[in-house]
């Protein structure tokens, strides 16, 4: 049986804690809890922004891609998602101010 190529096997991960046991990135599961989505979409976001250099072999695309999941869960770990902005509602919401009904009854 062959082994699989390093996009083969990230193909196969669902999950946040699958990311983040895949990469052997050490995690406390109460963090992940509610800030798994977040969490990807920042390994994302840092990939997306710094690609592996062209013609890097599969080890160092492994370190780098670990890097970066591991910076995005410590993201989380001293932060939290409203102060990340990490989605866009996140980040519209921060530029609008917020007028409850309360205050607008007469």
């Amino acid at each position: 049986m062959d082994e699989l190529t390093l996009d083969e096997a990230m193909e196969e991960l669902s999950s946040a804690e699958d990311f983040l046991e895949f990469f052997a990135v050490p995690f406390d599961q109460s963090v992940v809890h509610v800030n798994r989505l977040h969490i990807l979409q920042r390994f994302h976001d840092y990939i997306a922004h710094n690609p592996p250099a062209e013609g890097s072999d599969e080890a160092a695309v492994r370190a780098h891609y670990r890097s970066f999941l591991e910076r995005a869960y410590n993201d989380f770990v001293v932060s939290n998602s409203v102060q990340e902005k990490v989605f866009a509602v996140f980040k519209k919401a921060a530029g609008e101010a917020f007028v409850s009904l309360d205050s607008i009854q007469r």
